[in-house]
């Protein structure tokens, strides 16, 4: 019987030595509190606590993390009343004041996006809130920041995650838009049609210019044409005359080698009025040299019949 309650007692023992020893793991922190007051702060490693007398307080997690809030209603300062979610990245940097300084963290943080997102747009009109978001951001962030650093949260980012405008002026912004891209439309067509029209036109000078520049070179080809072609029949006829002057004088030549008297000479003369006249003269001048030889060979030549 006495083994029996001395083993139990042994196990309770060594039940409560293994519940005094803590493993914390990494990005956790243990928050230890000692007869219900704040001990110490347990890091990543192991460590042991006094039994029945230390006690594990809150376990908390040291990771950056997120939290959505829904949709806030705001009214803007021209007096639009609109609903903005936002969304909230957080880490706890001090687990003794995330577990004492605030009752309910997360509410809290709710709470006070809320009123400085109000307090932010409302000092902004309607336009200016759907294209300040990065502004905002930055504000509420900045005064996020320093309201939750005695809470031992730091606010790393804030994002507006949706603006919702009243279904009125969404139809009015709708509506804006549409005419605005008809007016896009509009313009973007007036632009291509003016280009359009400037193409053809310079297309149209460039033909224009083109044809002109061609007749030029047609004109000036046609002229060279006709200008070689007078040069070669110039040189043909000089050619002709010198090549007949020649032949002229190549007989005379011929004449004179062979003996020719003046009578023969003047022979040849006849024969070149002869030719001269071609049958289409009516009168010929004949020098009186050349009648006296003429009747001496008319009378040779009867003088020849009668033998």
């Amino acid at each position: 019987m006495g083994y029996i309650v001395f083993f139990i007692l042994f196990i309770v023992v060594l039940m409560i030595l293994i519940s005094c020893v803590k493993i914390v793991p990494q990005a956790k922190a243990y928050v230890i509190e000692r007869l219900g007051a704040y001990q110490e702060t347990w890091g990543v490693g192991l460590h042991f606590k006094v039994p029945m007398i230390d006690r594990v307080a809150r376990k908390v997690d040291l990771k950056e993390q997120v939290v959505d809030f829904a949709p806030q209603p705001v009214i803007t300062k021209d007096n639009v009343t609109m609903r903005i979610d936002t969304v909230v990245f957080y880490q706890i940097t001090d687990p003794k004041l995330f577990c004492y300084g605030v009752a309910n963290p997360i509410m809290a943080i709710e709470n006070l996006t809320a009123t400085t997102l109000r307090n932010i747009i409302g000092d902004l009109e309607l336009d200016q809130t759907l294209t300040s978001r990065e502004t905002i951001n930055t504000k509420m962030r900045a005064s996020l920041d320093v309201a939750t650093d005695p809470w031992g949260i730091k606010v790393n980012r804030v994002e507006l995650k949706n603006i919702i405008p009243p279904a009125a002026i969404q139809d009015a912004m709708e509506k804006q838009m549409k005419a605005e891209r008809e007016r896009r439309e509009a313009i973007l067509i007036a632009e291509g049609e003016k280009k359009s029209t400037i193409l053809v036109a310079e297309g149209q000078k460039e033909s224009v210019i083109l044809k002109a520049e061609a007749d030029k070179a047609a004109a000036i080809l046609q002229a060279e044409a006709e200008k070689e072609k007078r040069i070669k029949e110039a040189e043909g006829e000089a050619e002709a005359i010198l090549k007949v002057q020649q032949a002229n004088a190549d007989g005379i030549r011929f004449l004179k080698e062979a003996g020719a008297d003046e009578a023969v000479l003047t022979m040849k003369s006849l024969e070149a009025f002869a030719k001269a006249a071609d049958g289409k003269a009516t009168k010929i001048i004949i020098p009186s040299e050349i009648q006296g030889l003429a009747g001496l060979v008319t009378s040779l030549k009867e003088v020849a019949v009668e033998e």
